[in-house]
């Protein structure tokens, strides 16, 4: 069975064990998460939502709160001297998920 959520503006397919990483979500390592926006449930039957699923739910632990790799940001204008140099590094959340509630 497998699940298709909908958390931080992206869309994830999901089944029970899988590991993710979602923009970042405000809950402690070791803590519970719900995702309600479950936008379609497949296995036997497709069951597709419009634009969510009612009554569906998918339940993971929070197994850290991590940080992505470096990007870095230049910005250069020519024949004036200006140059500006940037990093920036998107935090992230590793989500185990435990159940898929259809």
């Amino acid at each position: 069975m497998y699940a298709v959520i909908a958390t931080g503006g992206k869309q994830y397919k999901v089944s029970e064990g899988d590991v993710i990483y979602v923009e970042k979500l405000d809950a402690e390592k070791d803590s519970e998460v719900t995702f309600d926006q479950v936008l379609a449930v497949g296995g036997e039957k497709m069951t597709v939502g419009s634009p969510i699923v009612d009554s569906a739910t998918v339940t993971g632990k929070v197994l850290d709160q991590v940080k992505g790799k470096k990007i870095i940001v230049y910005h250069y204008k020519r024949k004036s001297g200006y140059h500006k140099k940037n990093g920036h590094r998107q935090a992230y959340t590793k989500v185990q998920i435990d159940k898929i509630n259809a």
